[in-house]
């Protein structure tokens, strides 16, 4: 911070704080390049009708009513290291923030898969050793038997990855099971680089934030915790307040859009 004596309207002077970042003899303005500072984004490719296809799709799903015959779900996972500290940490005291070593011993990765009814305020969470194909259709299962088994149809919102097709279910199950399951189903697609517009993310960053942001070493420890997270945040009926419209796209992304007048 920089302290700057000025001019005022009334003829007398006044002091003014002007913020700079100072490293050394140099000192930088808020807003002038830091090429030191990168962060990861998902960029979405400008101009592209695929990408934007996809998006109002999605977005078009999102603007309809709540319907218990036919819920709109949304579904994602999420990679969670095992992590366990190699020291003791110091405890919290006052004025002072609980402190762990920087040094750590890995235990491997486990998956978590989620689904969520923003509009219902259910989630369903489960937690497994791997991300194969019939982790998802098992999962998927799931979703149609245990959450959804008296509803007409399924619309599942999900990323666009090439483990997330009908075809899987022909893989894990027998045909009369597979058909049966892809039948109560409507998939669509977020699109590549547009996993923003999967609303299980927002669920996925709270779970992280509230119940996983930790060193947490066994797959059974992250079960537990997964487990007391999903029931109480189900109990609590926590919704998704779902803003952003086709509109809103059209003005706010529309370097997105291909032009037509070519």
């Amino acid at each position: 911070m920089v302290i700057e004596i000025t001019g005022r309207k009334d003829g007398r002077t006044g002091i003014c704080r002007k913020h700079f970042l100072c490293v050394g003899r140099k000192c930088f303005k808020k807003n002038e390049l830091k090429p030191w500072k990168v962060k990861d984004w998902v960029i979405p490719p400008e101009k592209n009708s695929e990408f934007v296809a996809h998006m109002e799709n999605v977005l078009d799903v999102y603007k309809r009513p709540y319907d218990e015959q036919y819920p709109v779900v949304c579904m994602d996972e999420s990679p969670k290291q095992l992590i366990e500290s190699s020291r003791e940490a110091t405890p919290i005291s006052p004025g002072y923030e609980k402190r762990e070593d920087y040094e750590y011993i890995r235990h491997g990765v486990v998956n978590i898969f989620m689904a969520n009814e923003p509009l219902k305020g259910k989630r369903l969470v489960e937690v497994t050793q791997t991300k194969t194909k019939k982790d998802w259709a098992m999962f998927i299962k799931r979703i149609s038997d245990e959450m959804y088994p008296e509803a007409c149809k399924i619309t599942l919102v999900m990323d666009n990855f090439k483990t997330h097709t009908a075809s899987t279910f022909y893989e894990v199950f027998e045909p009369q099971e597979a058909k049966r399951i892809w039948d109560r189903f409507e998939f669509i697609y977020t699109p590549k680089h547009g996993s923003w517009l999967n609303m299980t993310e927002i669920e996925l960053h709270v779970l992280n934030h509230q119940c996983l942001n930790r060193h947490i070493s066994s797959e059974e420890k992250v079960k537990q915790e997964v487990a007391a997270w999903q029931e109480n945040r189900n109990n609590k009926g926590g919704k998704i307040n779902w803003q952003f419209t086709t509109r809103d796209a059209r003005v706010k992304l529309r370097k997105l859009y291909p032009s037509i007048y070519n």
